[in-house]
Parts: structure tokens; sequence; C-alpha cells
């Protein structure tokens, strides 16, 4: 068991699990706003973080987490899970998928420049060239250019969403450094929590001040909805960012944001079954490239 290499492990799975949670969001979505979807989401999971406390660790809030953790993780979670969202949303409504995607790829880089830093975690040549295979095989997979004349038409390459999907790797980025430093001894599940939290303070403002208060509680109100958002927080916020704080603490930040950084690969299959889209050699291609580039980070 000591010769598995868990980090690298969890790490896959925090992505195939997010990749899921995706899915999730992209049906909840069609039923109400991105707003919506992102506060409930974490709502829910508060829900199953309070279950696993109360079952697995005997209290359901983390009291024995330390002033340290809390500050630091809960800054995380805002930054994470609030505002590099909301600067990702907003592009991809600008940009379109694909461009702010492509430019969200920056945030392996990075975490591992801020990682070296202000971690003083240093990568093995190695490492930096696996990372930049995995990352341009997912970059192949994002620029393809859609045939669909609407998405092209839709996608407006404007200086301002460039710089907001900037921003949201970047303040991306600064999470994972943060929820590393703060996590320490903390459990991953209680660590979880309090980044949660963190998010969660973000969009209880901007909820109030935007007056969605009805429309989330509408939401709460519609069963097939909710169905769908708690599977989608089950294996995203809850199992998706407990694996991913597992990771971060037994391996490198840089390695893990690039591992994760794997989705559009992933989601490709459910491109194909779900939404019935066509998926070219390239594509094809992209995928077995960063295939190839997580295996060499795996790699002992």
């Amino acid at each position: 068991m000591d010769q598995l290499p868990i980090g690298e492990l969890a790490a896959v799975a925090t992505a195939v699990l997010w990749t899921f949670s995706a899915v999730a969001w992209t049906s909840a979505g069609r039923y109400v706003g991105a707003l919506a979807v992102s506060f409930v989401r974490l709502l829910i999971t508060c829900v199953f973080l309070l279950l696993h406390g109360q079952l697995v660790l005997g209290q359901a809030l983390p009291l024995d987490a330390s002033g340290h953790a809390w500050t630091v993780l809960g800054l995380s979670g805002f930054l994470g899970f609030f505002v590099s969202d909301l600067c990702l949303f907003k592009a991809l409504l600008i940009l379109g998928p694909r461009l702010s995607l492509l430019i969200y790829s920056l945030t392996p880089p990075m975490t591992a420049i801020l990682a070296r830093l202000f971690l003083d975690e240093q990568l093995a040549a190695v490492q930096w060239l696996a990372m930049g295979i995995t990352l341009g095989g997912v970059a192949w997979v994002v620029c393809e250019q859609p045939d669909d004349d609407d998405e092209a038409r839709h996608t407006r390459r404007t200086a301002h969403g460039v710089v907001l999907a900037v921003l949201g790797a970047a303040w991306q980025a600064v999470a994972v450094i943060l929820s590393k430093a703060g996590l320490g001894d903390c459990d991953p599940a209680a660590a979880t929590f309090i980044r949660v939290l963190g998010g969660m303070a973000g969009y209880l403002v901007l909820v109030t001040l935007l007056g969605r208060w009805p429309a989330m509680l509408a939401t709460l109100r519609q069963p097939r909805l909710m169905a769908i958002l708690s599977g989608g927080a089950l294996v995203g916020p809850y199992l998706g960012v407990t694996l991913y704080l597992v990771a971060l603490r037994r391996c490198p930040a840089g390695v893990v944001a690039t591992i994760v950084a794997t989705m559009p690969v992933l989601i490709l299959p459910f491109a194909i079954v779900l939404y019935r889209e066509k998926v070219s050699l390239r594509a094809v291609f992209g995928a077995v490239l960063s295939v190839v580039g997580v295996a060499l980070l795996m790699s002992p």
C-alpha cells in the first residue's frame, strides 16, 4: 500500500467525480439559473457534511479545528467556490465554453508557481513535462472548433471575458494553495465543510443584494431538481472536494491541479452519450495525450 500513489489516485477520483457533478449542474441549469445551482449545491453539501461529521467524526461541526484552519480554509472556500466560480461563469457567457476552459487551464501552472513561492514545493523536470503534455491534450480538446454555427457566433472573444477567465484561474490557484496551507492535521471532510461555509458566505451576501431569495426557495420546492442537485452535491462538493484535499495532503499542489484539469477530456463520453455530440479524431487524440501526461505524473 505504501507504494501506491494515493495522492495522485485521489486527484484522478476527484476529476472523475467532478465530471459527474458537472453533468448534474448542466442538467439542473436547464431549469434554474447558474446562481441558484451554485448556491443550492453548497447548501445541500452542508447537509451531507453535517451528517458525515456527526456519524463519522462524532461532531456535526468541526469545532476541533484551529482558528488558523478556519481562517485559511474559509478564505480558500470563499475564493474557490465563490469568487473563482463567478469569474468563470461570467467568462463562459462572454467567451463561450471552449476559450474559457482553455484559459482556465492556466490554473495548474499558476498553482505550481505559487506552491514553489509560498510552500517551497519543487517539481522535478519530468513532472513539468507531464504537466505540459496533460495540459496540451486538454487544450487540444478544448480548442477544437465546433461545427455548430450558433456556438461559434456566441463566442465573443472580448478583452473583458479574457480578463475574467484569467482571474478565475488565478483565484482558483490561490484557493488551492490556501487549502493546502490551512489543511494541517484537519480531517479532509471537516476541512471541506469549512471551505463550503466560506463559499456560502459569499453567496448569502450576493443572493441578498440581488433579491434572489424567492428564486432560491422556489428551487428548493422542486423535487426532481433537488434530486439532480443532491446527486451532484454528493459526488462533487462532498466526495470530490474531500478527495481533493486528500490529494493535496499527499502530493504537490501543481500535480493535483493538473490532474483535475483533465475534466474537459473526461466529459467527452457524456457529450457523446447524453448530448449526442460528434467527437472528432482530434478530440480523441487530445484525450489520449492527456491520459499519457497523467500516467507520467503518477509514475514513481
